[in-house]
């Protein structure tokens, strides 16, 4: 199967969820799944339910936590370098259709990569491997080069009014 890079980004909810509901399909008709996150670094309701997945979904996390409350650190950014290590290594395994870096966007966003790295990643990837890469405010350069780009754009969000994030919902 020929592999294809897909972008989903945008100030809008759902990047995530779409990524997720993609390795879900995925896994349904029998391939294997790596996510890896980044920036995040917390029990979110969906791995609940990946990790029942566990022989076609393997997921890992590669954040020190929230980044919207510190700057960077030297440790957030060694975080980062070892999830794109990650990723390299279950494209070029063999073992993976799909590979999701969830939320690299952001970290390349924050300085925690660069935009070459995403670039090289991408042209790393092995042609019959799916390769997805989630987060707002993706670099212009991957978009040019994805094959697939997906921006969700917040019309209106409850979170303006106050509504915090909710179990099984947000999180």
């Amino acid at each position: 199967m020929q592999g294809f890079v897909q972008v989903y980004t945008g100030d809008g909810k759902g990047k995530t969820t779409a990524a997720l509901g993609l390795a879900v399909r995925a896994a349904g008709a029998g391939l294997r799944v790596y996510i890896g996150q980044f920036i995040k670094n917390a029990d979110y309701s969906e791995l609940n339910t990946l990790r029942h997945l566990t022989e076609s979904i393997v997921i890992e996390q590669y954040g020190l936590g929230c980044m919207l409350v510190h700057v960077p650190t030297g440790e957030d950014i060694d975080a980062a370098r070892l999830g794109l290590v990650a990723l390299d290594a279950a494209m070029a395994s063999g073992a993976f259709a799909l590979v999701i870096a969830d939320e690299i966007n952001v970290a390349c966003a924050l300085g925690l990569l660069a935009e070459e790295d995403l670039l090289g990643l991408m042209a790393r990837r092995p042609p019959e491997v799916e390769l997805v890469l989630t987060g707002r405010g993706a670099p212009a350069a991957v978009l040019e080069r994805a094959d697939l780009v997906t921006e969700m754009r917040s019309v209106k969000h409850y979170y303006e009014r106050g509504v915090a994030a909710r179990k099984g919902i947000e999180g």
